[in-house]
């Protein structure tokens, strides 16, 4: 049993720090993960105004991490991390005073811009304390954090819902603030680490000048993995759609119900095999992981083609849970240990965009292939996607070694 928090040994304060202060956020995070039921069934928009808000706001939100990668870069991470955070947690606790009606629609939206901006900040900060060495037990650590949070204010929140709208934005608000002030209080800013000398092994972290298209250009290596991210993205987007859909046709009357109970069966393997994945793997690349992660999701995914029972489906979640945790984990590391101090911000707050568009257009592009065929044979298309994209993360890893060995 210790040797499951070996990964967890010897991660400094900050780490631990930012953990809590994660957990305490997503606690509270009511408002992004009801948002549909807030505008339809609270401020009385029809489906259709409410998909737009919700399409046009996501769209909005990748490009302000562009502005918050700038702003990372130029003047640090933990000033822009606790402003731009603060600003929009007094958003949700305005909105928390109003009148509940679609006056509230701008507040949540600006909460939604000025949280968005500081992600690569805090993406940044965490590649900034963190050493290869320690970063997956860093980032398994967070990713426990957040699904800790999001366990209970799912819950939480569908209870004060009906009746109790305002303090959902305040809480939400609250706890946003909580958060910020741990960070405020406890974590140094980490923008002149940007400046250290840092030894052969982190070669590709050494501050470069110019700017982050000359970069990208001198390091395709980025691109490249973002562009297969954006397959890995393209396929887990169907988590959201097509199993749900797969599930309403075979269980039809207790669709909903069933997959509520896959998602649960989700975060509890998330939660108890998290620690097991990330020790298990802890002596492989961040891009080899990434490649048994998408064998995962091919298996998970393409089971379903043979789907008629329960059993079929909680296979499938399970597969597609344990490829989650890997990509999850071995993703962030990945980045971190081949982006120079000096432009963290900026990319990711770049790379991001190219991967989770791949995540917006899933659902368009699968449902314009399930016009035409079964939603069995659809499984087929995003097996073969999936088999594509992860021998893609082989090629990656050769390339890469291969530039190391010329460097």
């Amino acid at each position: 049993m210790k040797s499951l928090f070996k990964p967890y040994r010897g991660l400094s304060k900050e780490i631990w720090v930012l953990f809590f202060a994660r957990v305490i956020n997503c606690m509270g995070a009511f408002i992004f993960p009801l948002l549909t039921l807030i505008l339809t069934t609270k401020l009385g928009l029809n489906s259709k105004t409410a998909g737009f808000l919700m399409s046009g706001s996501g769209i909005i939100y990748m490009f302000s991490g562009v502005i918050g990668g700038k702003l990372t870069d130029l003047f640090g991470r933990k000033k822009i991390i606790v402003i731009l955070n603060l600003i929009g947690a007094l958003f949700y606790i305005a909105a928390g005073f109003m009148k509940v009606s679609i006056a509230m629609i701008p507040m949540i939206m600006a909460a939604g811009f000025f949280m968005s901006m500081s992600d690569p900040a805090s993406s940044a900060l965490v590649a900034d304390i963190t050493e290869p060495k320690t970063r997956d037990g860093a980032y398994s650590l967070f990713y426990i954090g957040v699904n800790i949070g999001f366990a209970f204010s799912p819950t939480i929140g569908g209870l004060l819902l009906k009746n109790h709208l305002n303090l959902l934005f305040l809480i939400d608000g609250g706890t946003a603030v909580i958060a910020m002030l741990l960070i405020m209080f406890f974590i140094p800013e980490t923008i002149g680490k940007a400046n250290e000398e840092l030894g052969e092994d982190r070669e590709m972290e050494k501050q470069v000048e110019g700017s982050t298209i000359k970069l990208l250009l001198e390091r395709p290596i980025l691109i490249f993995f973002a562009l297969t991210m954006f397959g890995y993205s393209f396929v887990y987007s169907q988590w959201s759609f097509m199993f749900p859909m797969h599930v309403a046709e075979i269980f039809a009357g207790n669709g909903y119900k069933v997959f509520g109970g896959l998602v649960s069966f989700n975060a509890v393997i998330v939660l108890t095999l998290t620690p097991v994945i990330t020790l298990l793997f802890s002596s492989k690349s961040s891009i080899r992981k990434i490649f048994y992660g998408g064998i995962m999701y091919t298996f998970g995914f393409g089971s379903l083609f043979f789907a008629k029972s329960i059993y079929v489906f909680i296979l499938s979640a399970f597969l597609i849970t344990l490829g989650e945790i890997i990509v999850t984990i071995s993703s962030s590391p990945f980045i971190a240990n081949h982006t120079p101090a000096s432009h963290r911000g900026r990319i990711n707050s770049i790379l991001p965009i190219i991967s989770g568009f791949g995540y917006a257009i899933g659902p368009f592009m699968m449902g314009m292939v399930l016009s035409i065929t079964s939603i069995n044979k659809a499984w087929i298309v995003i097996a073969v996607v999936m088999t594509v994209f992860s021998f893609f993360t082989i090629m990656l890893e050769r390339y890469d070694n291969k530039e190391k060995e010329t460097a």
